[in-house]
């Protein structure tokens, strides 16, 4: 019941108070588009970032090489991999449990 007034009393205040000049979809649009132009900008950025220093660039290719190819291939399932578990195993469920 307190969920049901909360939100009655919450689209209340809205109507109330709700700005009269914004288009609020259009609004919501112009925000959106320009979040996603600066997340690219971002991340192009990043991609073309190439002041690295020479050891740092020979010590992180071997580290990614081997964990690119240490990911299993999206065909094979899940089950086939082989994994070495850190957690221990559980004991089975004694007969007499069921």
């Amino acid at each position: 019941m307190f969920l049901v007034k909360s939100a009655f009393w919450l689209t209340v205040a809205f109507i109330v108070v709700h700005p009269k000049d914004v288009d609020l979809g259009a609004a919501a649009a112009s925000v959106s588009s320009q979040a996603m132009a600066a997340g690219q900008q971002m991340i192009v950025a990043q991609i073309l970032k190439s002041d690295c220093p020479l050891l740092t660039c020979a010590a992180a290719k071997p580290k990614l090489a081997v964990a690119a190819n240490a990911n299993p291939s999206v065909d094979s399932p899940m089950q086939d991999s082989s994994i070495n578990r850190a957690a221990p195993v559980p004991r089975p469920r004694p007969h007499w449990m069921g």
